[in-house]
């Protein structure tokens, strides 16, 4: 498909400007919602940069998505003049402010030792070694068969 080489450079630019290039799969769009080429010519023009091996495509949910290559760097910076040290934005370093405490201002507490020693008793009731816990000694459980896993109650009576 021709493509005019006024397009084909905004195209170009504006891939070498980010790294990556989406676009939707509507061949019949008058405009590519970021460049002011038709959106064929821009799927066209990545389609021949990416069976060059400049492009890798990847396509989800009716949209293209475009992103340069190392040999498409090298490409680029030929087709568009541009000097060494210029790079996608994608490619660059982004420098982050450190993070923030995760109290705020808040100041340290003092060191306690180890487990608190102020609640000691907070669970404790009046203990007495007589009393035992648990269950009464008259406490039975009864388990009827026919619940749950196993045989029904019927054969375990017969045999």
């Amino acid at each position: 498909m021709y493509i005019p080489t006024a397009n084909r450079k905004l195209i170009c630019q504006a891939l070498f400007k980010d790294g990556v290039l989406v676009a939707k799969k509507d061949y019949n769009a008058p405009r590519h919602p970021e460049i002011n080429v038709p959106n064929l010519q821009v799927i066209k023009a990545m389609q021949s940069l990416t069976s060059r091996g400049f492009v890798k495509t990847q396509f989800s949910w009716q949209y293209y998505y475009y992103i340069i290559t190392d040999e498409g760097l090298v490409y680029l910076r030929e087709y568009l003049n541009l000097p060494q040290d210029v790079v996608p934005s994608t490619f660059k370093k982004v420098v982050r402010a450190p993070a923030p405490s995760r109290f705020g201002d808040r100041p340290e507490r003092e060191d306690r030792g180890g487990f608190r020693r102020d609640n000691e008793g907070y669970r404790r009731r009046n203990f007495d070694e007589n009393r035992k816990e648990g269950a009464s000694e008259g406490f039975r459980p009864e388990f009827r068969g026919g619940f749950g896993r196993g045989r029904p109650q019927q054969q375990q009576q017969q045999e």
